[in-house]
């Protein structure tokens, strides 16, 4: 497949995902009593994210990083895991406009790229691929990064809900929708090897790709959260992390 084709049919399916997540918000939010709001980087970031696409989609990578769901990062850049700072001075996405969610917590509100607060996650993953890799398209050549399901969802006080907290029909349908778009992914891109940030991730991929060519494995989340992570100063999350992407390549 041509380059200019996986980008075209990366941005088809991503659209699909977009429109369908967003017609889920108020369903959702009526069955997960843990949502008091949901934000689709999709559609207010969606400039950002296609740049994200056309640029960086079809560049030939075989290994997908995968992660659970927007964070601080994603929900404002609308680059998964995109940490403002490596958004604008790695990746050089730049001069795009970003929008707001309809609806915005007063304790989360979307400043966009010119956000000063880094995603500590995102800026170890890029900071790294860096390392390792170089330039951003040098990057591409190797790795694209999603996550499995767009929302970034909280409660009524601004705490973030995870995807795995959910329950219902509602929240069942979400699922659905992101595994039909991850599994979509993998066939455009022709991604040989999906690695997972984080065990939530690489449990949706085995599923997935369970009695297919397509091989799994996982990485410890670089969430600051983790003591694995922050040990050493992270330098023994960066061995795993480069150890696993050795190993798939």
């Amino acid at each position: 497949m041509s380059q200019q084709n996986i980008i075209q049919l990366t941005e088809a399916v991503t659209e699909k995902l977009r429109a369908e997540t967003t017609k889920l918000f108020p369903e959702l939010i009526a069955e997960c009593k843990q949502i008091g709001w949901v934000y689709n980087p999709l559609d207010y970031a969606w400039l950002s994210h296609r740049e994200w696409i056309h640029r960086f989609s079809g560049n030939g990578a075989k290994i997908l990083l995968v992660g659970m769901n927007p964070g601080h990062g994603m929900g404002n850049t609308g680059v998964p895991f995109g940490c403002p700072e490596q958004v604008r001075d790695f990746l050089n996405i730049k001069n795009v406009s970003i929008g707001h969610p309809p609806k915005q917590h007063p304790k989360r509100p979307v400043i966009g790229l010119e956000c000063t607060k880094p995603e500590v996650s995102g800026r170890r993953i890029w900071t790294f691929l860096a390392q390792k890799y170089g330039a951003a398209e040098n990057v591409s050549r190797k790795v694209f990064v999603a996550n499995h399901c767009p929302l970034w969802m909280f409660d009524n006080n601004g705490k973030n809900v995870t995807p795995d907290k959910l329950t219902g029909s509602a929240a069942k349908k979400l699922m659905s929708m992101c595994d039909d778009y991850l599994k979509t992914l993998v066939e455009i891109m022709n991604i040989k090897n999906v690695i997972g940030i984080g065990r939530y991730a690489e449990r949706q991929a085995k599923v997935l790709f369970e009695n297919t060519e397509i091989t799994v494995d996982w990485v410890p989340h670089p969430s600051p959260a983790s003591p694995f992570s922050n040990r050493n100063g992270g330098a023994d999350w960066r061995n795993a992390f480069s150890t696993v992407l050795d190993n798939n390549s």
